[in-house]
């Protein structure tokens, strides 16, 4: 008589399967009797609102506000200052101010918070001024300016 053999055959486990979040609505049991607590309730229940963001120069209809670097090209000599005076950008007409040197020749400034073009001058310690006219720049501008004095 012939011999009957089963092979065992072993199931693979299957991989687990990450479970489901499952979406669940709020559900009020509670008898709403007022505003006041159905507001409550209506608050509970919805999500709050995304923040509004103001941007405050393009709701105005203004440019935003920029900056200027300016650099002058110049050697004044040891011990002396390069300031700068102008209109516009905190800049004054009456008083100076300093500019930053880089090196024996080089001199700059960064004006912040301009909105509108600037006119400026260069003076040596506060005093001399720069020959020819007024320089001009627009927000956004760096210059690299050779000024001359007598």
């Amino acid at each position: 008589m012939k011999k009957k053999t089963k092979a065992k055959a072993t199931p693979a486990a299957p991989a687990p399967v990450p479970a489901k979040k499952k979406k669940t609505k709020a559900v009020s049991s509670a008898k709403v009797t007022s505003p006041k607590v159905a507001k409550a309730a209506a608050a509970a229940v919805a999500p709050a609102p995304a923040p509004q963001v103001k941007k405050a120069a393009a709701s105005a209809g203004q440019p935003k506000p920029s900056i200027i670097k300016i650099k002058a090209q110049i050697d004044i000599g040891f011990g002396n200052s390069l300031t700068i005076r102008g209109l516009g950008a905190g800049l004054s007409w009456d008083k100076g101010i300093s500019m930053n040197c880089v090196n024996d020749d080089l001199w700059s400034i960064t004006l912040v918070g301009v909105s509108g073009p600037v006119s400026f001058k260069f003076l040596v310690n506060d005093l001399s001024w720069s020959d020819g006219e007024d320089y001009v720049a627009q927000p956004g501008d760096e210059l690299v300016l050779i000024p001359t004095f007598e």
